[in-house]
This record gives structure tokens, C-alpha cells and sequence, in this order.
């Protein structure tokens, strides 16, 4: 047998045996990973043919797979009923919870659940960052940003359950001056009748999409140690704490919006600095919609009843003559007598 066939066989064995060996190497590391993107790509390779009289090159396309491990999260979400985008949003960052939008205004962004207490060297960055504080100046990619992302309580409960979703969402963002984050909330007290056509608020958790209606608007102080705390207020369990807090909008609040709200109520609150000078802030509360009322529809929003007339007791000269009848002319004399 020619020697340079034998040779040329041998390494066509080689390279069938390696191909084999790789695949299966691949195969056993698909299974291992979360997800995997194979995409083909075209390579152009150069080969000599010799000849008596010349040599001539051409160029020969062939086709080889690549393939790419996406980055796998430590942390694993209830993925029961979460949507498509969710998934997708939380592959690049598992803090995604839902998104936030207001029409007419410039809100219309993801929404992050603040990480709590960072450590350094956690996946935050090397820096340890105190809770309720990371997003506002990180963009959704965790690079630095100073707007930030909005971004909810680390306390607050948003997953599939319903019934142990907190009583009152808490969300934050800077007021920046061209409007973007929550800048653009200003609009409903410096445009007059601008909360008239823009009552509703929808928040998409991972699982549902949620509407809102704004029942109040106050500004309040941002200082620790005040009575009103909102951001402390995300458990509002007992009847008691519910209206307490409702009592503390209505009292303060910017605009009667005549809105009903009552304990069991699902609410939100949005919250932005007003002045720098007395740390300040301007927030927006909402309930969630009841059934029977559509969003965007405000007539079909249920209203606060009016009180009924309370029919003052009789005063304590008369008390004694309740059971008994009177002509005009006994009463007045009664009366001219005192």
C-alpha cells in the first residue's frame, strides 16, 4: 500500500474518533447548563492543489458549530405562571419583578426588588451597599447610572400568590429634572387637571399585569423618626394599620379624588424626593382595581359614600320631657320661663 495513503487514512480515523469524542463532551455539558445557543458560522479555509505545470489555490466554505453557555444564576425564581418576558429580563438580571407605566408621563420602565444588605464581592460590585440603595444608581445591568432604576422595598412581596403579596407595594425613583424616572409625577400637582385624564397606574408583576387607580397625593417628610414612615408601611395586616395609613393620605392629601378605599384594598405607593432643603418627598398612592371597574373608565370606579346626617341627642333640660307632647304655646312658655 502507497505509504502516503496509509497516512492519510490514519488521520482521517484521528479526526472522525476526536469529532466523536467532542460531541459527546458537548452533549454532557448541554445537559449541565441552563441554556445553550448554538449558532453556525461560515469559515473560509484556503487549499493548494499542486500540479505539473501550476499551482492553483482556491477557497473552500465549509461550516463549524459554536457554541455559547448563557450565564446561570445561583438563585432560581418560582417560574409557575411567569411570563416569557420575565424569564427573559430575569436571565440578565434576577432582581427583575415587574414594570411600571403611567400614561402620559414619562414612566415606563422595568421595575428591580432591591437586593437588601450587598456585601462586597457578592455580584453587586466590591462595595458594601446598605438596603434600599443600590438602584439608585445602578442601571438595570448593574453598571453605574446615577438616575438609576426603579426599584421596590427589599421587603415587599410581589410573586404569584395573591394572597401573600404585601398590602402596600412600595416603589422609589429619583426626580430627575428632564423628567425621566420619576420626574415626569410632578405633573399632578403643577398641571391643573392633569390627574382628571390620568388616574390609572398598571404594574406588571412576573406573573400578571395589575391596574391602579390614584386615590391620593401628599407631600410628606423623608426624615427617620416621623410619625408617617410610608416606607416602613408594607405590611398593612390589621385593620387598624390599614386605615391609619389611608387616614394619613386623606388628611394631607393634594386633591379629593372621592376614590373609595378600604381595608383589604391592595395599594401602591410611589414615592420621589420633592425638596433637598427639608429632605422632602412627593408620593402617589393607588388601590388596585375591584372587580367591576375598568381601567380607563373612571365612572366605573367605586366612589367614597356620603356620610349619613347624625341627629344630635337631645340636650339634657329637655331630657326629662323626651316621652311627652307639647302644644307650641306650653313649649314657649317653657322656653320664656328657663
Amino acid at each position: 500500500m502507497n505509504p502516503m495513503k496509509t497516512i492519510s487514512l490514519l488521520s482521517a480515523f484521528v479526526a472522525v474518533a476526536s469529532i466523536s469524542v467532542s460531541v459527546l463532551m458537548m452533549s454532557q455539558k448541554e445537559e449541565e447548563t441552563a441554556a445553550v445557543v448554538t449558532v453556525n458560522e461560515k469559515v473560509e479555509t484556503e487549499t493548494t492543489t499542486a500540479t505539473s505545470m501550476q499551482t492553483e489555490t482556491e477557497t473552500v466554505v465549509t461550516e463549524t458549530k459554536v457554541t455559547t453557555t448563557l450565564p446561570v444564576y445561583d438563585y432560581v425564581p418560582n417560574n409557575k405562571g411567569m411570563t416569557d418576558f420575565s424569564k427573559l429580563l430575569q436571565k440578565d438580571n434576577k432582581d427583575f419583578f415587574g414594570w411600571l407605566r403611567i400614561n402620559n408621563t414619562m414612566v415606563n420602565y422595568p421595575v428591580m426588588k432591591d437586593p437588601g444588605e450587598i456585601q462586597p464581592n457578592t455580584g453587586y460590585g466590591e462595595e458594601y451597599c446598605p438596603s434600599n440603595e443600590y438602584y439608585l444608581h445602578h442601571s438595570f445591568d448593574k453598571n453605574y447610572l446615577f438616575e438609576g432604576t426603579l426599584y421596590m422595598d427589599y421587603r415587599d412581596v410581589f410573586g404569584n400568590d395573591e394572597e401573600t403579596q404585601s398590602e402596600n407595594i412600595v416603589i422609589y425613583g429619583h426626580n430627575m429634572l428632564n423628567d425621566s424616572m420619576f420626574g415626569s409625577l410632578d405633573h399632578y400637582y403643577q398641571i391643573d387637571g392633569f390627574y382628571n385624564s390620568n388616574q390609572f397606574i398598571q404594574l406588571s408583576s412576573n406573573y400578571k399585569d395589575y391596574n391602579y387607580v390614584i386615590f391620593g397625593y401628599i407631600i410628606t417628610s423623608g426624615n427617620a423618626g416621623v410619625e408617617f414612615d410610608y416606607w416602613n408601611r408594607e405590611e398593612l395586616d390589621t385593620k387598624e394599620d390599614f386605615d391609619w395609613y389611608v387616614g394619613k393620605i386623606r388628611e394631607n392629601q393634594m386633591l379629593d379624588t372621592g376614590v373609595d378605599v378600604e381595608y383589604g384594598d391592595k395599594l401602591l405607593t410611589l414615592s420621589t424626593c420633592y425638596a433637598d432643603v427639608d429632605n422632602s418627598r412627593f408620593i402617589i398612592v393607588a388601590r388596585r382595581l375591584r372587580d367591576g371597574e375598568v381601567v380607563g373608565d373612571f365612572s366605573t370606579i367605586q366612589k367614597v359614600k356620603p356620610k349619613e346626617p347624625v341627629t344630635e341627642p337631645a340636650t339634657e333640660e329637655f331630657e326629662e320631657f323626651a316621652d311627652e307632647e307639647f302644644t307650641d304655646e306650653e313649649f314657649q312658655m317653657y322656653e320664656y320661663e328657663e
